[in-house]
């Protein structure tokens, strides 16, 4: 099967390229890229979601795609973007698979929207309170590994240096395995790399605010390799999950799961919406 490329409207006028597949009547999963990704990360998920009877919807996000690239720094902030996600999830409960931004997104939803979520699976990024506390905590390498934020904050001059051959550098390093190239084309369309960074732009404390304890079934899956996220965190989002909960650690893979691993994720992610 081949999904579809559409284009679904928000209620405040935004338009999000989304890749969809599956019966119209399945039941929905919605899938959420982070930084620099696109939907286009989730192409063997959603089709073997649509093979087994889901309607799987993997849409651009916030300022990813070109209809939906807002100016102002404000309207990435957390809330915005959960809003898009209930949008594109349609009226009906789905599931919700999200990596790295869209993990956090996830967590947001689960936590808040329970009613409209059947079940989590996050990707890399733990709840976000666990990450604060692993942040905060001297015995975690968390700072260390998040030092890069504070550089993506500086406007202007973070879009310099990614432009100029960091971003590509970045990602090598952080062993990305798909074509860094065409990863920098996209970021390069004007406008991309600056709506981007304007996540972690808008990050203040509405990221922790009201993101309690999650109840919906939730899978989380974190990967030694990962350069980005602390063992600690990872292990810490036990605390914060009170319904039922499994926890897959992926030893040897890097940050990019979805792209490193397509097939373990996508047996993971059936038995986990299968089992909800």
């Amino acid at each position: 099967m081949t999904a579809d490329r559409i284009e679904i409207p928000s209620e405040d006028g935004l338009l999000f390229d989304a890749l969809v597949d599956g019966p119209v009547d399945g039941e929905v999963v919605l899938l959420l890229h982070g930084f620099p990704q696109s939907a286009a990360i989730w192409i063997p998920q959603v089709e073997a979601l649509a093979a087994a009877g889901y309607r799987a919807v993997a849409f651009d996000q916030r300022g990813y795609s070109p209809g939906a690239r807002p100016d102002a720094v404000e309207e990435y902030r957390i809330g915005h973007l959960v809003a898009d996600a209930l949008v594109v999830g349609g009226e009906r409960p789905f599931h919700v698979v999200g990596h790295d931004w869209g993990a956090g997104v996830g967590w947001h939803l689960a936590a808040k929207h329970p009613e409209r979520i059947r079940t989590l699976t996050a990707l890399s990024v733990p709840h976000p309170v666990a990450f604060a506390s692993a942040l905060a905590s001297p015995a975690s390498d968390q700072r260390a590994q998040s030092s890069y934020i504070a550089f993506f904050r500086q406007t202007d001059l973070a879009e310099d240096v990614l432009l100029a051959g960091g971003l590509a550098a970045a990602l090598r390093a952080t062993a990305y395995p798909l074509d860094v190239d065409e990863r920098v084309r996209a970021m390069s369309e004007p406008g991309a790399l600056t709506a981007a960074l304007n996540w972690y732009r808008a990050l203040n404390v509405d990221v922790l605010r009201g993101v309690g304890s999650v109840v919906v079934p939730t899978l989380y899956v974190w990967s030694t390799g990962d350069l980005a996220l602390s063992r600690e965190g990872a292990e810490a989002t036990a605390r914060h999950v009170v319904g039922p909960y499994r926890f897959e650690v992926l030893t040897g893979v890097s940050h990019w799961i979805p792209e490193e691993v397509p097939d373990t994720l996508t047996r993971l992610l059936l038995e986990h919406v299968a089992g909800a």
